[in-house]
Parts: structure tokens; sequence; C-alpha cells
């Protein structure tokens, strides 16, 4: 471990040098999201101009910050002076803006704010730490996400990286669990079962030699992530691979296993190849492999790289997957901790309970147990989206109310807010009565939710909560492994009458069917995926009910969303002739001249409801129909 003292002196030098040198470092937000809105260009932009222009300057990539509505991001750091962040950069842009900037003429410029300590003025510039978004926020696993450059273990080494895994081995497998009990660190991926305890039945298993296999323990990390809408473990591995990577050896020596699996989505092609190249890397420089810091401690870790199924997600079906087979769950006991992968004992965590872990054994669990609830430690990160002005990547307080999050971080819904989804597909629709919920474990069970994996979708007055439990319904249907009836079976007959209600077919009888055939689902099924999948349409019953005899009774869908159960028409005293919706009309259902009030023809009209989005007037209305 002395020989990482001088790994660590040549890495803080390289990571202040950033910060004193006299040249520009120019750094470009290159994670999914950020590539998705044009990162690649500005990127290309940037190295263009400073090589015709002959600059003398860095430019350096970084993973996702967190406001995914302010990308592209630009920041510029000259010497002596703060880093400075621009948002919504296109091509066009990093041209004036690196012009203007590199030649001394940055007053011109209005960033949104500059990397410093929070709070701290510059010039009249507010620190981007108190930016709506990122000013509620406390970062324990996502501090270094849009800080370092996640291909250079440098920058991870000289922002602590490391030191708690040297701590690790320091204190013994024995008390480095303790530690982790003490933290009071739950697992991430959304049962919310606590790691110490996990770790410690893993430990405290003993390996069987079965006929033809080895006699050892594995960890694996499940970075399957599958939920509709959530980002989170994508991006905490693209913009932070080697937290991910120090945690899960620290739980691999904690539990005594030598070899580890992450288990990944082919769909994160960015995030798998910067986690290649950190593991190349740490390999290089004796942080993974044999002996590794010289503790006599082996831990090699292989990437597994899943097709995509959502059931996958259950951990027996993501043993069985990396085995070989069909991902299938199977009941349990026993328990992966007693007989897992390959019949050996095997400890499971999400990517984001190993990426906390070296923080928790480098500042001390008295610290991590601090934050949050009395039952729910530390912060838990969020995919912040749907109906809200402020849409990406958070982490909070566990505690933190939905109300906080949805308008003080996300800045609120542009129409009346309706509801927010916690936990994905698995997750429940919480009501405006939940707004002052305190994110946690237990408190989202009591309201019929979960926490998940971290996904939050916010909803407004626009969407039509039956269509919402369908849409889930149909996700978690099609995606049911089928082993068991009640999954097999029961999900595809709740969609059937979920179909029946947003086309004007069902009666009122049909909703207490709906909710006993989802009640049986959710006691009857085999894994998690069945026992979960009835959330949204039980939480839609129970919170919503009015707009389900809406659908039932009147064969309306107050929100215009369901197509057999709506027409729209111009509401005439209304409308301005701005013809925005003339413009979006895919069949030319909507005519009339500027500035006058315009008609929409029915027969042409195919119900795909643009004019009523983009029509800023409430011109269009969407009016039920007799069903015949």
């Amino acid at each position: 471990m002395n020989s990482f003292a001088q790994i660590q002196k040549r890495a803080q030098h390289e990571w202040s040098s950033l910060q004193q040198d006299a040249f520009p470092v120019i750094y470009v937000g290159m994670g999914s999201c950020g590539i998705a809105s044009g990162a690649s260009q500005v990127w290309e932009q940037a190295n263009k101009f400073i090589k015709e222009e002959g600059i003398n300057a860095k430019l350096i990539k970084v993973g996702c910050i967190g406001p995914c509505y302010l990308e592209p991001l630009l920041d510029i750091q000259k010497p002596g002076l703060p880093r400075m962040s621009f948002n919504n950069v296109d091509g066009q842009k990093t041209t004036r803006i690196l012009s203007e900037f590199l030649n001394g003429n940055e007053t011109q410029l209005k960033p949104i704010g500059h990397f410093g300590i929070p709070g701290e003025k510059i010039e009249g510039i507010k620190s981007i730490w108190d930016l709506s978004m990122l000013a509620n926020q406390e970062r324990i696993v996502l501090r270094n996400c849009g800080i370092i450059d996640p291909e250079n273990i440098n920058h991870y080494i000289s922002r602590d990286g490391f030191q708690g895994l040297i701590n690790a081995f320091t204190m013994g497998p024995e008390k480095v669990i303790d530690e982790v009990k003490k933290s009071g660190l739950r697992g991430r991926g959304g049962a919310g079962f606590p790691t110490g305890l996990k770790w410690q039945f893993c430990r405290e298993s003993k390996p069987c030699s079965p006929e033809g296999k080895g006699s050892e323990k594995y960890l694996i990390c499940n970075a399957d992530e599958g939920d509709p809408g959530a980002f989170m473990i994508r991006s905490l591995m693209e913009g932070d691979p080697y937290a991910l990577l120090e945690g899960m050896i620290i739980a691999a020596y904690a539990i005594g296993a030598q070899n580890g699996y992450i288990y990944i989505r082919a769909e994160y092609p960015l995030a798998i190849h910067r986690l290649k190249l950190a593991i190349s890397r740490m390999e290089k420089m004796g942080l993974l492999g044999g002996n590794i810091l010289g503790s006599g401690f082996d831990f090699e870790i292989i990437l597994k790289e899943g097709a995509g199924a959502f059931v996958c997600g259950e951990e027996t079906a993501l043993i069985r997957s990396i085995e070989g087979h069909r991902g299938m769950p199977r009941s349990r006991p026993p328990f992966p901790a007693k007989s897992g992968l390959n019949g050996q004992p095997t400890n499971i965590n999400n990517v984001e309970t190993l990426a906390t872990v070296p923080k928790i054994l480098n500042k001390g669990s008295d610290w991590y147990a601090s934050i949050g609830t009395k039952t729910s430690k530390g912060t838990k990160t969020f995919a912040l989206v749907g109906k809200i002005r402020r849409t990406g990547l958070i982490e909070v307080p566990m505690g933190t109310t939905l109300r906080e999050i949805i308008f003080d971080i996300g800045g609120g819904t542009m129409k009346k807010f309706k509801a927010v989804q916690t936990g994905g597909p698995s997750g429940g629709c919480l009501s405006e009565e939940f707004l002052d919920l305190p994110i946690d474990y237990e408190s989202l069970n009591k309201a019929g939710s979960i926490m998940g994996s971290g996904g939050l979708i916010v909803m407004d007055e626009d969407t039509c909560m039956v269509d919402v439990a369908k849409y889930f319904l149909k996700f978690t249907s099609m995606e049911s492994c089928g082993k068991c009836v009640p999954c097999r079976i029961g999900t595809s007959r709740i969609l059937e009458i979920l179909e029946k209600i947003t086309e004007g077919k069902a009666i009122e009888a049909d909703l207490n069917l709906l909710e006993d055939l989802s009640s049986t689902v959710k006691d009857g099924s085999l894994c998690g995926l069945g026992q979960t999948a009835p959330n949204p349409v039980l939480t839609t019953l129970k919170y919503f009910k009015d707009e389900y005899l809406e659908h039932v009774n009147n064969n309306h869908c107050p929100a215009a969303v369901c197509r057999d159960l709506v027409e729209y028409r111009v509401i005439k005293d209304k409308c301005t002739g701005c013809q925005r919706c003339v413009a979006v009309c895919p069949t030319g259902a909507i005519t009339g001249p500027r500035s006058e009030p315009h008609y929409l023809d029915l027969e042409k009209c195919i119900k795909c409801r643009a004019c009523y989005e983009i029509c800023r007037f409430d011109a269009i209305a969407g009016d039920a129909i007799e069903i015949v």
C-alpha cells in the first residue's frame, strides 16, 4: 500500500494542475443525455476551434452532472478563474463562447454559474450549486459525476478514490461488515434490505463442492436497469465507474469472494465502454486482480451483458442468465446468500448500493447514519422525468418530501399537478394528498407504492390515470417470464379489463373484478415482478377512482387521452387563429385563416392529440362521444 501513496501523489498533482495551470481547460458533458442532446457536436466544434486558433487548451469529457434539461453543457476554466458553466450549447454557441471567453471577453457571456464553494459569489455570478435544481441536493454517490473525467483514474484517486478500500483492508472483513451495518445502508435496488446484514449472511455461508463446480463465493452487481424512464445507475456508471468498482472490491473482501460479475444491459454501450476501460486501468495499477495493493486479497470482475429482459432485475433470474439459462426466477429459500451462482454463496447488490460503500468506509458509519431518517439512512438518487420543468438526475437525503423534489428541485409542472409514480412499472401512482410524504421505504410502502430503483414520473392534469395503469400493465405482462400462472395469466387478464375500460366497453362491476384480480396476482406471484406489477392499478383505483367511473359510466376520458372515448373540437371563443395546431396536424383536419377561429373536420381527425398538446389557449376540447 506504500506504492499507492506514490500513485495518490501523482494523481493529486495532475488534478491540481488542472485547476492551476497556465492554460484553459474545457469540459464537455458527455453522458448519454448530453450526447443525445448534441454534445458530440459541441466536443467536435471545441476541438476544431482550439486547433484552428492554435490555443493551448485541454479538452476533457465529463459525465452527467444532473440537470439533463440544460444539456449539452460546456464548462470553461481559465487560469486563476473558477470553472464557468454554459447550458444548452450547440456548435455555433460553442464557437462564440470559446472565442469570447478565451480572448478575455468573458463579461459578454452569461454562464449559468461557476464551480466553487456553494454560495460563493464571483462578480455577481452564482455558484452552479445555487441553481434551483442542485441547491437542495446532497451528493454522496453522485459527488464525482460531471466533475471528473470518468476515463481518467487519476481524477478519481485525487478525490479520495480507493481510500475506502485501503481503510477496509486495514479494518478486516468482519469490521467492514459491522461498519456497513452501523451506517444503516439499505439496498438501493428496491427492496431496501440492510446491506451489512446481507453481507453477513453470505460471509457466514460455507461454499459447497458440487460435482464439476468449484468451491467459492461470488459477488454480483445488478446493473440491469429495466424501468422505463429510469437512468440513475446508467448515469452513475458513465460518470463515475471507479466508485462502483471500488465498492465491489470492498464488498467482495467483506464476504470472501474472489470472483465478481457486473450484469449490465447491452443497451448501455457507453457505460460498458467506460467500465471496461476502468477495469483495465485498475488491473495495470494493481488495484484489481491478484494481491490487490499488497493485501493478499485477489478479486476479478467480469462484465456480463444482458439482453434487456426486465425479469432479470430479479436476483435469481439474473443468476440463471449468467449461468447461460433463460432468465427465470426460482422459489426462495434457499436465498442466493446460501445457494446462488453455480450453487455457491452469492451476494447481489445494485450499482448505487455498491458505489455508496467507499464513501462510508472513508468518512465513517456515524457520518452516513446522520443523514436521512431513523429507518432510512443516507441519500437516494432519482431519475426525475415526466410533465416537469426540470428533468434530470438528482440525489437527496432520505426523508425529503415529494413536494420538495417536484416543486423545489424539479420546478413543478407546466399545468396542474396530478400524480407522481415512484418505483417505475412496479410502483404506485400517488395523488396530490401525498405531496408532503417523506421519501423513505416505510412511508412509500404504506401509501401502496415502493422506492424501487429510483424512477420518479411526474404527471399533470393532461394525464389519464387509467391509460397510465394500462401502459405499465402492458409492459409488465410482456416482460413476464411466464413461469408462474398468477403473473403469466393474471397480468394479461388485468390488461384486458383496462383495455375494455379505455375503449368504453366496461361496466362498473369490472372495477371490482379488476381490484380482486390485482390483489390475487400480487399475493400469488412467484417473484417481485408479479408481486408488484398490480401496484399501478391498485393505487390508481384507490386514489383516482373517479376517473375510472367517468370512463365506465359516462364513456368519457377527462384528460382527453383515450381515443375511443373522445373527439376533439375547436372552442371558437378561445381560438386566436395562431395556426400552431394547423402546423402539427398530420391529416389537414384543422383549417382556417390566421387570426380567425379554426375548424376541425372530425372525418379527417385521427385523434393523434397533437393539436390538444400544442394549443397554448386551451382552445382544443376533448368531448365524450356516444358509444354504440
